[in-house]
């Protein structure tokens, strides 16, 4: 089950990174190794014995961090740390060697690391330790110990196969050799629990830090025993995707695992992931349209052997045709990891284009805007009246100056605004994603913004109502600026243009604020129940009454006139306990009708209702063994 586990899970990665074999999009950056070494040294400065390690272990370490001061700090935080006496005598034997510390460690950590190891230990993360501190400390460890290690963490692993041990497990094996070679048997059970995320990426239960521990170590452990790596190609892209995913974690210990399998991954050139994504934002500016590709490996370093071609076709997403197809990107002499072309003799028309890279094995499909510039070739505003279809006088206005008049407009007026844009490089008109625009009160500083429209023949015509919209302004009359505001994502020179100032004048017979009821809490509803309907006569009630209680009235008649026997009554508690009971939820019944409602009704009804049940039961038990006997 496991084998065929594996198996799908190896197609399903196959289906899913054809598209972009072997390649990634991110890459830990410039920005993210500047970050890491501020992370690193505040974890020098922590109390957290811990972080303390994971911030030497990175190799990043100065001359001025490795001094005796730090060594000293570091007995002290290890004097003071919580952690397992193993756990413990690990990070102080690692971090002292990593520190350079010149004055020895103190013997009582090396006699117990000694112990340790000549004992067997409770579980595969103790063993990590114990063992790993041994090594750090420099002390010997023969084959003697290494098979005696072999098989006590043989023996834990077939009780605790967690992922936890199993990383930790693999990464013992890979150490002791072949004492461990038994643990490469389990490699594949551990991979075959790897979680797929969104098709994109590989995971494990527990996060970074046990993905990190598994894919560490195994990769270790294959390498000590000179096998196969664990993993093809598919699934590391997957693997190393999801850890570019994490690359803002904020941890010593969260850094340092992040970059040694990033480190691990990279190392392996037959699987190693590359990274191609675009130098830049990937906007393209009219004036130099130059493509920026980004290839190097998951840690931003570049490529080696360095690669000898960079093709790529671009194609334009509108139409569908190639722009350019199969030519050479050239690296630049500043950063080998870039690419460029130049795309200024191709004169590329506004718009989106899909990007096609392929050097060797590895492919990426990749997504340029190349924008343009936006003019405007007129603009014309005017006041005319509101119910007039005649034409409204309108004024010319350059870009970017200003009407240097002052426009007028009543409650009866309306304001009109045309204008044409279009492409600076061909003239042809402008379709753009936003085109407003503001009115500002000088006064108050207060903003309205209205949505230019396109007509027919592309301009974009703003009409304003002054009447109509007269409450949007909260009919405060005043001179107000007028701006047009145009912007795209696909044009590098959006702005916003102060046009020309309206004096505007509202209708005199506004209303007041204290007559605006849409903005006062409205009157209060109070709930009316239904009035009862009319009741009959209190007459017709008592006769219907007195015919309901007939029938009992005549039962009891009837009894005394034919001599009921009730000689052989039983007078038994069951008996007793049933006929009260009964008699009991009819009275209940009679003050139900009277006072009660019928909650308060069923509350009493139910523990009636099961005393007489239990009663009656026996009752009837009893007459039928009477009956039997008989």
């Amino acid at each position: 089950m496991k084998a065929i586990a594996l198996l799908l899970l190896v197609a399903g990665c196959l289906a899913s990174v054809a598209l972009s074999a072997r390649t990634v999009s991110k890459y830990i950056t410039a920005q993210d190794q500047d970050r890491y070494g501020k992370i690193f040294a505040e974890g020098l400065k922590s109390t957290d014995l811990q972080a303390v390690y994971f911030s030497t272990a990175s190799g990043g370490l100065s001359a001025a961090d490795k001094t005796a001061e730090a060594c000293k700090r570091l007995v002290a935080v290890y004097g003071e740390s919580k952690l397992n006496d193993f756990e413990r005598n690990f990070y102080l034997a690692g971090a002292w060697k990593n520190l350079a510390c010149k004055e020895a460690i103190a013997g009582k950590v090396k006699d117990a690391v000694k112990g340790s190891l000549a004992k067997d230990a409770g579980s595969a993360q103790e063993i990590y330790f114990n063992l790993f501190a041994a090594k750090a400390l420099g002390l010997a460890i023969d084959d003697a110990v290494k098979a005696q290690v072999g098989k006590n963490l043989q023996a834990l692993l077939k009780k605790d196969d967690t992922l936890n041990s199993l990383g930790h497990g693999f990464a013992v094996a890979a150490e002791i050799g072949t004492a461990g070679a038994f643990a490469f048997d389990r490699v594949e059970e551990a991979f075959v629990q790897a979680d797929e995320v969104d098709g994109k990426m590989l995971q494990f239960e527990g996060g970074l830090s046990i993905t990190a521990l598994v894919v560490n170590s195994a990769f270790k452990l294959a390498s000590s025993l000179k096998k196969p790596v664990p993993i093809n190609a598919e699934q590391a892209v997957k693997f190393a995707t999801y850890f570019l995913s994490r690359t803002s974690v904020q941890t010593p210990k969260g850094v340092s695992i992040l970059l040694e399998a990033l480190n691990t991954l990279t190392a392996e050139k037959t699987i190693a992931p590359v990274c191609i994504a675009l130098s830049g934002n990937g906007q393209l500016q009219p004036e130099s349209p130059v493509l920026g590709v980004k290839i190097s490996d998951l840690l931003g370093k570049p490529l080696s052997p360095a690669l000898a071609v960079v093709s790529t076709t671009i194609t334009s997403k509108t139409t569908n045709e190639a722009l350019a197809s199969k030519v050479n990107l050239v690296p630049t002499n500043s950063d080998p990891t870039v690419f460029i072309y130049n795309l200024k003799a191709l004169n590329p028309a506004r718009g989106q284009y899909k990007v096609d890279i392929e050097t060797g094995s590895y492919k990426q499909n990749l997504k340029i805007n190349v924008l343009g510039k936006v003019k405007v070739a007129s603009l014309e505003i005017g006041v005319g009246d509101s119910d007039s279809t005649s034409a409204v006088k309108k004024h010319s206005v350059t870009f970017s100056k200003k009407l240097d008049t002052e426009l007028a407009a009543d409650s009866q007026q309306k304001i009109v605004l045309r204008t044409q844009l279009v492409d600076e490089s061909s003239g042809k008109p402008l379709n753009v994603h936003q085109a407003f625009v503001l009115l500002r009160n000088k006064a108050t500083g207060q903003e309205i913004i209205f949505v230019a429209e396109a007509d027919s023949s592309k301009a974009y015509k703003f009409e304003m109502d002054v009447g109509a919209r007269s409450a949007d302004f909260g009919y405060k009359s005043g001179t107000y600026s007028i701006e047009l505001i145009v912007g795209d994502a696909l044009i590098s020179n959006s702005f916003k243009w102060l046009v020309a100032d309206v004096n505007i004048k509202f209708a005199s017979d506004s209303p007041k604020e204290s007559d605006n009821t849409a903005r006062k809490p409205r009157p209060e509803i109070i709930h009316q129940f239904r009035v009862p309907e009319k009741r009959p006569p209190r007459v017709v009630s008592d006769l219907f009454t007195g015919l309901c209680i007939a029938p009992l009235a005549l039962l009891f008649i009837l009894w005394a006139k034919l001599r009921t026997n009730v000689s052989n009554f039983p007078f038994s508690l069951s008996a007793v306990g049933f006929h009260l009971g009964l008699g009991a939820i009819l009275a209940l019944f009679g003050v139900f009708w009277l006072k009660l409602n019928m909650f308060e009704t069923l509350r009493y009804l139910i523990p009636l209702a099961l005393v007489t049940f239990f009663c009656g039961n026996r009752l009837l038990r009893s007459i039928a063994g009477r009956a039997t006997e008989k």
